[in-house]
């Protein structure tokens, strides 16, 4: 990355705002925008048709039974959760830090996180049997249950991640009220309404910037208690495999790992087919995301040991029954795939510069991803095959678990609602923050107030 160049008086500040606006204002989507959103539509589709069927039909539509309760589901809601924690890394983490370099990725990591947190909560809805009963939850819930606390977390974190997401967007969305023209009318009503009025004052950005400080304060312990807190619904039972001290470490750390992969991902996608932001987010932000990836691979690798090599050391009753399915049975290849691909493999390519470059850092990130979905797969899967009283008088078919058609419909329809969230804020919102951007070359708000009152 070429050093920041800043400008050296208000002229050049102001001509500085103009190519902001012409670079990192929304534009129309060419044919690949428009066939991309109309392949995810029809996965949703799919995914809507099935879920009616199983609101008809129930359950009995999917995979799940009495041995093997939660399925691709819960396996997808953890995934959610764990890649939502992304904003608090890189919003509130590297914000506090002061870190200047994250100025153009604070919202790409935001998004993911509202999108993913988001569907976190609908897929919970999908996997219930009775969902028109949902509200018992809020009338009859015990605060003893660890699913209530699971209830109350996701919902906090929601509330703050979309003020989060919010608060620092309203000077962009003014910034579309005011400099897009050429716009349906019921576009420039959103802007106008969603502004609330924004002018673009000094002392409005002041106000926004303790409401991003406050919050990202509060957001990081709810961060940390959010993928604890799911931890624990897995932790508190007496499940081989989840019976774990080491549960909470192990998922925020997965999680942290995840976030990063995925913020990479969206970064050479959005470089890749909006050129124009490659002089916003460059090779350096490329780089240092590497960076920050192998430190928090390492930090997992580290609990995974942990995880595994205690009862493994062990070795006794279910648990190793469990491991060993894990190590050297049915579930080996995708297990040892997930540690290579997803985690041990990237720890090494990324020590060498030439693997933090943008593709190679996309294909690792991909493998992170992927693996940390079926990694998801792996702690809820083989446990329930493996209670620790043994299964008697069952049929052998209720022994496995193979997921429907409609399972892997509803999944892939959820994955999908929450890049098409994404994708259809980057079309209608900055997705690179003008403001903080032009604060990060020593642009003043005064500055930023004359330019947006420029007729």
């Amino acid at each position: 990355m070429n050093d920041i160049v800043k400008p050296a008086n208000e002229a050049e500040a102001i001509k500085m705002l103009h190519q902001f606006n012409e670079d990192l204002l929304p534009k129309k989507f060419g044919k690949i925008g428009v066939t991309w959103v109309l392949f995810l539509c029809t996965v949703i589709a799919i995914g809507l048709f099935c879920y009616i069927k199983q609101l008809r039909y129930g359950l009995s539509v999917t995979g799940l039974g009495d041995t093997v309760s939660w399925g691709i589901y819960i396996s997808n809601f953890v995934f959610f959760v764990a890649i939502s924690l992304v904003g608090s890394l890189i919003t509130a983490v590297l914000y506090l830090l002061n870190v200047n370099w994250r100025s153009p990725l604070t919202r790409v990591s935001e998004i993911i996180a509202v999108a993913a947190i988001v569907f976190a909560g609908l897929i919970i809805i999908v996997d219930m049997g009775r969902p028109d009963r949902i509200w018992h939850m809020f009338v009859y819930g015990r605060i003893q249950s660890p699913i209530m606390w699971d209830v109350i977390v996701v919902m906090t974190y929601m509330t703050i991640s979309v003020l989060l997401l919010y608060f620092p967007l309203l000077p962009g969305i003014a910034f579309c009220r005011d400099r897009l023209t050429e716009i349906p009318k019921w576009q420039k009503w959103m802007y106008k309404t969603l502004s609330f009025g924004w002018q673009n004052k000094p002392e409005q950005y002041e106000i926004v910037k303790r409401a991003i400080a406050i919050l990202s304060v509060l957001i990081i312990p709810v961060a940390l208690s959010i993928h604890t807190v799911t931890s624990w619904l897995f932790a508190t039972t007496f499940r081989p495999g989840w019976d774990s001290t080491n549960f909470g470490a192990y998922f925020v750390s997965g999680a942290f790992m995840v976030g990063a992969g995925g913020v990479i991902a969206a970064m050479y996608v959005l470089v890749r087919f909006y050129p124009r932001y490659n002089q916003y987010i460059t090779d350096k932000h490329f780089d240092r995301m590497g960076k920050l990836l192998v430190l928090l691979s390492l930090v997992y690798f580290y609990f995974t040991v942990n995880e595994y090599m205690i009862p493994g050391y062990k070795m006794k009753g279910e648990e190793a029954a469990h491991l060993t399915e894990l190590f050297v049975g049915k579930f080996a290849l995708m297990f040892w795939g997930v540690q290579i691909f997803g985690m041990i493999l990237p720890i090494i390519l990324l020590l060498f510069k030439r693997f933090r470059r943008p593709f190679p850092m996309f294909i690792i990130a991909i493998c992170v991803i992927v693996g940390a979905w079926f990694k998801r797969f792996l702690i809820v899967i083989p446990t329930l095959l493996h209670p620790f009283l043994p299964m008697q008088e069952i049929s052998e078919s209720s022994k496995i678990y193979m997921p429907t058609f409609e399972e892997w419909s509803i999944t892939l329809a959820s994955l999908a609602g929450a890049l098409l969230i994404i994708t259809v804020f980057v079309r209608y919102f900055p997705i690179i923050s003008i403001w903080e951007v032009a604060e990060e070359r020593g642009i003043g708000h005064d500055v930023i107030y004359k330019h947006l009152n420029e007729k």
